[in-house]
């Protein structure tokens, strides 16, 4: 028969670690569900990248969104999120405990900025737009449009991404990375310019980078959809008769105070870009065309007209010889003047 002694030591080192246990993890939960006082329904709040715990304490104590930085700090080490507060801008609602508040930071989605590049707009208009609504720099974004490993990477055929950042409305973290800027705008883009529109390109025996091109300069002198493709007859018309193309756009690309009503000087300005003086297209884009003005180069009016001017509607009006375009530049000439009349009456 077994003896079995009695050992009081173990039940006694049992009880003091179940209490230990349990104190630790009512601790825990008191911690974790500690209230910071936060008085706001509602608020927005930025975390910068690169921020830690001690960053984000601070922050939220600086707006008052909590009382107690260091019950904050122990509540996120607590839950183990200490490496998972992302950056980003987030509205807290109702966020009253430090269980509250760490969950819509970690789970919550992050306040987008809404960003609408628009058809025609160049890299410096676009530098400018993002800056302005993401805090993104400027110049960062520029500088990466004209990185060559990047270029390669998306198999752009030119030393720039002008022409290829497609137009659309987008929405971003404030502060994004400028190569995520970038290259969700050339995602975009490659998603639209499909294996059937490159081998259109080919049809037309136009390189991907000469079609975006003469979208571009269509881009640059179309206000109406209806119009893009009969300006892109024309200039297909001119090129297959190796005319100039004599395209206002290409002048305004390389003028430093444009846009503006341009003068007989601008247009004799030595620049490869200068269809007034060169023959055929341009080196590269001179805008970031739309899909409208895409699908304009791509897909031209048959028609018999070489030149085209503004009628001061914003249409335009078509000629099939030069004596016929003399007579229409000089009615608009007329409009014009006595718009310039009338404007000075009215002062």
């Amino acid at each position: 028969m077994a003896l079995h002694y009695f050992n009081p030591g173990k039940r006694v080192i049992s009880a003091v670690m179940g209490i230990s246990f349990f104190s630790v993890l009512a601790f825990s939960l008191l911690i974790i569900n500690w209230p910071q006082g936060n008085p706001y329904s509602s608020i927005k709040v930025q975390i910068p990248k690169g921020s830690s715990v001690s960053d984000v304490g601070r922050i939220l104590k600086e707006k008052q969104i909590i009382s107690n930085e260091r019950v904050f700090r122990i509540a996120v080490w607590t839950l183990g999120y200490e490496k998972r507060l992302p950056a980003g801008s987030y509205s807290l609602n109702g966020a009253r405990s430090n269980y509250q508040i760490i969950r819509q930071l970690v789970h919550g989605a992050p306040n987008l900025k809404r960003l609408t590049v628009l058809e025609g707009w160049n890299i410096k208009n676009i530098a400018a737009e993002v800056e302005k609504i993401l805090g993104t720099d400027a110049n960062d974004f520029s500088d990466l449009c004209n990185d060559r490993s990047l270029l390669k990477k998306w198999n752009i055929a030119h030393d720039s991404f002008e022409g290829f950042l497609f137009p659309d409305t987008y929405y971003f973290l404030e502060n994004e990375n400028p190569k995520k800027i970038l290259e969700t705008m050339v995602k975009e883009y490659q998603k639209f310019m499909t294996d059937e529109l490159r081998n259109r390109a080919r049809e037309l025996g136009l390189k991907e980078t000469e079609v975006i091109t003469l979208a571009s300069i269509i881009e640059g002198e179309a206000l109406y959809d209806e119009e893009r493709p009969i300006i892109s007859g024309v200039y297909h018309n001119r090129l297959l008769k190796r005319m100039k193309l004599q395209a206002d756009p290409t002048i305004q690309f390389i003028i430093d105070d444009g846009p503006r009503r341009l003068l007989n000087k601008d247009l004799k300005i030595e620049s490869p870009y200068n269809t007034y003086l060169n023959k055929g297209l341009p080196p590269g884009p001179i805008n970031n065309p739309g899909k409208e003005s895409i699908i304009a180069a791509l897909f031209p009016n048959e028609n018999e007209y070489l030149f085209f001017v503004a009628r001061g509607d914003g249409f335009h009006k078509f000629s099939k010889t030069k004596k016929e375009h003399l007579k229409a530049k000089k009615k608009f000439q007329k409009i014009r003047r006595q718009v310039l009349q009338n404007a000075k009456t009215t002062k």
